[in-house]
């Protein structure tokens, strides 16, 4: 029978795979912000919060196989069949998985993942290096500067804003907003 691993046990799983400080803390920031979009839907933020913080298993590891590889690691450890799909949908069309996000918390994980890391780059510049003091028309500033933060596609995170039925300037807020109550953010 498959489960659901507590924080925990998920944070263990995860540093079985990563070693790297930047992706263990991506994960907790992935992690951070789902759980701050879950209690703003009414939804379980522990069950996102793991899905966001297991969400790049695989990547340090197997780059090649982003997506794929994850679902073994996760179905080898016995997790839920819900968390499974939850992360491989966060490669939608972007990975040899291409799980499409069917519930509001993988379209949730697949919008915020690559934003996540375009507000951290933008707030790594600001004097305070941090998102207390960030605002919006930053964020869409550097989001139209293509070469700014280019590892961080500017398509899926307009498809993810589609996706949950919001504008991408709601999305950015949102996550924001999300990214404050995240240490170190």
């Amino acid at each position: 029978m498959s489960r659901i691993p507590t924080r925990e046990e998920a944070w263990t799983l995860l540093n079985e795979y990563n070693r790297e400080p930047f992706h263990l803390f991506h994960a907790q920031v992935v992690e951070g912000v789902m759980r701050w979009f879950s209690e703003a839907s009414g939804e379980d933020p522990d069950f996102w919060g793991v899905v966001g913080l297991l969400h790049d298993l695989d990547f340090e590891l197997f780059p090649e196989e982003h997506c794929v590889k994850e679902q073994e690691i996760l179905r080898a450890h016995d997790i839920d069949e819900r968390i499974v799909h939850a992360v491989a949908s966060h490669g939608y069309l972007c990975s040899e998985a291409d799980a499409v996000p069917e519930h509001p918390m993988e379209k949730t994980l697949y919008a915020v993942d690559e934003l996540t890391g375009l507000i951290g780059a933008v707030a790594r510049m600001r004097p305070s290096g941090n998102v207390s003091d960030l605002e919006l028309k930053s964020v869409m500033k550097k989001y139209k500067t293509l070469n700014f933060a280019a590892g961080c596609s500017r398509e899926v995170i307009q498809r993810g804003a589609e996706m949950m039925g919001i504008s991408l300037e709601e999305l950015i807020q949102k996550t924001i907003l999300a990214m404050r109550t995240v240490p170190g953010c």
